[in-house]
């Protein structure tokens, strides 16, 4: 593969791994196809965005750095997307990412904490809301005070392995942060 690739012919198609791994380390050293990788993410056509989303899920952290100036654009698009599976790419990308206590958006704090009860959603969406909620709220005692009331109705619901434990771990965060919301888990 040659710096003059076709992104947009090569997301069109099924993606193998190989794939991922070579534009990968092109974008690595190249701003303008990170660019170009991102505005195919946010693209209509499915495909192309999902395989685009699908490759700035794989890039190395030193690469993922570059997408914290996007940050506000991935949670518009993570908040507004229908399809469950850009939704789940938006969102685990946005858990690559700080949250800053002078720049959190209370439409993304409630959007994750609304989809964390939600039976609708999948559990990888719902997990991620969890890690996502609690990285926005460690910042105030009072919106980790609901977010464990949230995370503390799910005990009466049955949850999936991995539910629970991302649950356990972030109520186990919530404990550390501000010990007088300690309950038994």
């Amino acid at each position: 593969m040659n710096n003059s690739i076709n992104l947009r012919e090569n997301l069109s198609g099924r993606l193998q791994m190989n794939m991922i791994h070579e534009i990968c380390l092109l974008a690595n050293d190249d701003n303008r196809i990170k660019e170009e990788i991102y505005i195919l993410a946010m693209e209509r056509d499915e495909r192309i965005a999902y395989n685009a989303l699908w490759i700035l899920s794989h890039f190395d952290s030193v690469a993922t750095q570059w997408l914290y100036q996007k940050q506000d654009e991935i949670i518009d698009h993570a908040i507004n997307e229908g399809h469950v599976g850009k939704r789940r790419l938006l969102l685990s990308l946005l858990n690559q990412l700080p949250f800053h206590e002078d720049s959190l958006r209370t439409d993304f704090i409630d959007f994750c904490i609304s989809k964390i009860p939600s039976a609708v959603e999948p559990y990888a969406i719902r997990a991620l809301c969890m890690k996502l909620a609690y990285e926005q709220c460690k910042f105030y005692p009072e919106l980790l005070m609901e977010l464990n009331s949230c995370l503390d109705m799910l005990s009466q619901e049955p949850l999936s392995p991995a539910l629970k434990s991302t649950r356990k771990n972030v109520m186990k965060k919530i404990m550390r942060k501000c010990p007088s919301l300690a309950k038994q888990l």
